[in-house]
């Protein structure tokens, strides 16, 4: 730096101390002693050459200057008039010629940031601040460049210019320190490019600076200006259809059919006259309630009219009726239209009535005819490089709308303002505490061919103007609306703009925007459309009963008897109107009201039943604000930028606690830390983002902050349901259902979200996390939106889990060990559950050896085998017997026509007889099935061998 100081004095010193005198030399003052003495010495232009040089001389005390229109000709060294067609501040130096960067002044791009590797990024080395003739532009993107001037003051100077700072998202810094001795000055722009939109340039021009010991030459006038006469101080502009030549002392009238602005360098030859060049106007209505079309050339006039090709302006319309008053105002005698009284309302086709008892007026603003402007409504033209344009109506009137005007050039910044004292919320919508105050609604159209653009900006309480919304190129006709939050005055302003590039001709005069009703509501000195109803005084109270009152926070007007009544619980005031039970509104799933009734939270508590087990989860540990970074991405030059979000989920009483702020316009203000930070924009919401560009990556003494938005300023509602309100959720549930969908929105609409945008905070069970847990955004949106209106956060938790119960651990009994048995109890795996209740201890019981229903259970079995097997030999034994009788049985019913011969003497009862039986034959099971049904039959067919110790053996058959 210190080099570059050294390089820069040494600029200077030529560009303010030399002065060709001789064509082999020329001189220069030596730096002053201790007595403030100098020498002027000759400095040959060829180095080496040193012969027939003059001698030093003493030279002017270091003090000495010279006045305006004078400068100090070195050869004599006296003050000497500037010749014409130049000029000379004496004490002075004066830039406000901008073909070219002037000599002295150098552009310097940086960008801090480095490579991976730690080399230098070299993106920036085409950025430079860009001379456009009357002004200079810096640059459009993210690079910062400084534009630097060396200057060496003799005495206490000054340093003054003009700029134009349209663009929040560029920081400009200007520094300087102005003692005696060299000084430097520079102007610094750093663009905050994030999401691909260019910003907008600095302008810059006519700098001055005071305090030089003298000016050694004149400056001769920039084209388009003139000085008449020797000694001037400055420069006209050149009228009208003139021009001129650098350094010119008179300007030359244009050729035929040509034609130039004032301070033009030349002359355009002129156009045939074209729609484009004339615009129609409606006429006040005038004492007979009549009004008529007029045509009128866009001034100055270019065109030319009798030439072929050329359009003729218009006739005159038609008188024909005016048009009714805006609402709230009536058609006086003399056909003008005048506010109604207070008390009064009208929605201008009548005249003023009276409010009936038990209302009150609308008051409010609601312009949509346009014959004459507002009285609190004021337009203009802006443009630094064009004065010409501040005496240009920026707005026209034209019946049912109000048009951009013409301006002087293309980008000239057309403005249209609307001012409000204040704000005063009715007696009927007082009960809804901490809603909006006002709100303002407008109906625009855009119709650009080139890159056009509309602004809506506010500036509350005449401190700063701040972009509101903004749209480019053609937009169909459509609504916009924004509410204020607070009760304060508030400038409202509407800014074209044809294009941001500098054009000194008006080539796009056919783009134009257009408002076709602006309608505000709440203003403290409005007017009134309509009347509404209001509460009256309570019918116990000393006060008529026909007096509106105003309903306390969270009451509603009921319909029947006109009195004050509380919201029912879990309900809040939505909208804007309290009359009926219907203006209050169920909070929705897992959601709480409010004190206040104003807006409905989370209370950090969640139920949810499955599989007939109810599941409630505690998310008190998350009640404190979160963030989250997102990052870090770059831009197409390499800047660094990291997203941050805000997020208050629960608890808070309601209070939306997450706070993001703008520090762009303040980070310059940061060299005494000590001081608090005032912040130009802050931004109060359950979640806000935030882009962030790191200190160490750009050179800022602290972080940049900007681009503030709320993502959640309205609670929707908890659920375990995929979609709620019309949200879906992107993250999928696991084993234990995701706690819930937590969902928000922000009503606020905007240019490229028509809905507003909205946001979905899923809370998942992990106890693997602690109790704060992790967020975290989809993979796919490392954003954390895929369309920049939806948003969506995972949040990972161990209090997230539900509270536990004895559904979640078991029992598990231990063996029987030395008449002791343990019982322990053990959490069900994996654990998805916390805090609730506890394992209960480990317990221990005395048992025996053998229990008492194993002894029971044996003795039993015991008993039931040795019946079975007593039975089974029972019945073996039976069987054995009948079959004995039964083939005794046989083979007497074989013997035909005889009986059979006695086997013994006799049989004592209950003897068996000892006879062996022999079968001929062993017979089957199936065969002594097939004898018995033959022996029902009658028949047999079965031959038996007998065996007896008394007879011989025979055999029947």
């Amino acid at each position: 730096m210190d080099t570059l100081l050294i390089f820069l004095s040494a600029c200077l010193c030529v560009f303010v101390c030399v002065i060709i005198v001789q064509s082999e030399y020329y001189y220069q003052y030596t730096e002053c002693d201790s007595t403030g003495a100098r020498w002027r010495v000759a400095i040959p232009r060829s180095p080496g050459s040193c012969s027939d040089l003059p001698p030093p001389t003493r030279g002017t005390d270091c003090s000495f200057s010279c006045p305006a229109g004078k400068f100090l000709e070195m050869s004599t060294q006296q003050c000497t008039p500037c010749a014409a067609g130049s000029y000379s501040l004496g004490s002075g130096l004066r830039f406000d010629q901008w073909d070219a960067i002037p000599a002295g002044f150098t552009s310097l791009a940086s960008f801090l940031d480095t490579g991976p590797n730690g080399e230098d990024i070299q993106a920036c080395k085409s950025s430079s601040w860009t001379p456009q003739g009357v002004y200079l532009e810096s640059n459009r993107d993210e690079c910062t460049v400084s534009l630097v001037y060396a200057v060496h003051l003799e005495k206490q100077g000054s340093v003054s210019f003009t700029y134009q700072y349209p663009d929040n998202n560029i920081f400009f810094e200007f520094y300087v320190s102005l003692k005696s001795g060299t000084n430097i000055l520079y102007w610094r722009t750093t663009g905050i490019l994030v999401g691909g939109k260019m910003v907008k340039p600095v302008l810059l021009k006519n700098i001055q600076i005071e305090g030089v010991a003298y000016t050694s030459e004149c400056f001769p006038c920039r084209p388009g200006w003139f000085s008449p006469t020797p000694g001037s101080s400055s420069c006209q502009p050149c009228p009208s259809n003139t021009y001129s030549v650098k350094g010119a002392s008179s300007c030359t009238p244009c050729p035929e059919h040509h034609y130039s602005h004032e301070g033009w360098p030349e002359c355009k030859e002129r156009p045939p006259c074209s729609e484009k060049d004339y615009f129609q106007i409606h006429t006040a209505c005038d004492s007979e309630g009549k009004t008529q079309v007029l045509y009128r050339w866009v001034e100055p006039k270019i065109c030319v009219e009798n030439i072929t090709g050329a359009v003729e302006l218009p006739a005159t319309g038609q008188r024909e009726p005016c048009p009714p008053c805006n609402p709230g105002y009536y058609n006086s005698n003399d056909s003008t239209c005048l506010p109604c009284p207070p008390g009064t309302h009208s929605d201008g086709t009548y005249t003023c009535a009276q409010c009936p008892a038990g209302t009150e007026p609308v008051l409010g603003y609601e312009y949509k005819w346009w014959n004459v402007l507002p009285s609190n409504m004021k337009t203009s033209c802006f443009n630094v490089g064009n004065s010409k344009c501040d005496d240009k109506n920026g707005w026209e009137v034209a019946g049912d709308h109000i048009r951009s005007g013409a301006g002087s050039s293309d980008n000239d910044y057309l403005i249209l303002s609307l001012h409000v004292p204040g704000f005063k919320v009715p007696a009927s919508l007082s009960g809804m505490t901490g809603s909006e105050f006002g709100r303002i609604t407008f109906v625009f159209e855009t119709i650009c061919s080139a890159d056009c653009e509309l602004y809506f900006m506010m500036d509350v309480n005449r401190k700063s103007t701040t972009v509101v919304e903004s749209w480019e190129g053609s937009k169909g006709k459509q609504s916009y609306s924004h509410s204020m939050t607070r009760n304060a005055s508030v400038t409202y302003t509407w800014a074209f703009q044809r294009t941001n590039h500098a054009l000194d001709v008006r080539r796009f005069i056919a783009d134009t925007v257009k408002i076709y009703s602006i309608n505000l509501t709440n203003v403290i000195d409005g007017v009134a459309s309509a009347c509404r109803a209001c509460a009256l005084v309570p019918q116990n109270s000393q006060r008529a009963g026909s007096s509106c009152v105003p309903c306390p926070a969270g009451f509603y007007i009921d319909r029947d008897t006109n009195r004050c009544q509380e919201c029912p619980p879990n309900t809040h005031l939505a909208g804007r109107q309290t009359y009926g039970q219907d203006a209050c509104v169920a909070c929705g799933p897992g959601s709480i009201s409010n004190k206040e009734h104003s807006r409905c939270y989370s209370d950090c508590s969640f139920t949810h039943t499955l599989n007939n087990r109810t599941l409630t989860f505690d998310l008190s540990a998350l009640s404190d604000v979160a963030s989250l970074t997102i990052g870090p991405s770059f831009t197409s030059k390499g800047t660094k930028y990291l997203h941050l979000f805000n997020i208050s989920l629960c608890g808070h009483g309601g209070k939306r606690a997450a706070v993001c702020t703008d520090n762009v316009t303040d980070v310059s203000n940061k060299d005494d830390q000590s001081d608090a930070a005032q912040f130009v924009n802050s931004v109060d919401s359950f979640i806000c983002q935030s882009t962030i560009i790191p200190s160490d990556g750009r050179g800022f003494r602290m972080a940049i902050s900007s681009q503030s938005i709320s993502l959640a300023d309205t609670f929707i509602g908890a659920t375990v349901d995929t979609v709620l309100n019309g949200v879906i959720k992107y993250f999928c549930c696991v084993q234990v259902p995701d706690v819930c969908l937590c969902s928000f929105s922000s009503t606020q609409v905007t240019a490229s979200c028509d809905l507003g945008r909205s946001s979905v905070i899923t809370v998942r069970c992990n106890p693997e996390k602690s109790e704060r847990g992790e967020l975290s955004v989809p993979s796919s949106c490392p954003a954390g939106t895929c369309d920049g209106c939806t948003f969506h956060f995972l949040w990972e938790s161990a209090s997230a889990c539900p509270r536990c119960t004895e559904d979640d651990y078991h029992r598990i009994e231990g063996a029987c060990k030395g008449g002791v048995q343990e019982t322990l109890y053990v959490w069900n795996e994996p654990k998805l559950c916390t805090k609730g209740v506890s394992l209960p201890p480990r317990s221990s019981s005395p048992c025996e050896a053998i229990a008492l229903w194993l002894k029971v259970g044996v003795g039993g079995g015991a008993f039931v085998a040795v019946l079975l097997i007593s039975l089974t030999c029972y019945f073996w034994k039976k069987n054995k017997r009948l079959e004995y009788k039964y083939s005794r049985l046989v083979m007497s019913a074989n013997k035909e026509c005889e009986l059979p011969a006695a086997d013994s003497c006799g049989l004592a009862e209950g003897e068996e007889p000892d006879d062996d039986v022999v079968y001929a034959q062993k017979p089957s099971l199936l065969g002594k099935l097939r004898a018995i049904a033959n022996k029902e039959d009658g028949e047999s067919s079965e031959s038996v061998q007998l065996k007896s110790s008394q007879s011989d053996r025979w055999v029947l058959g």
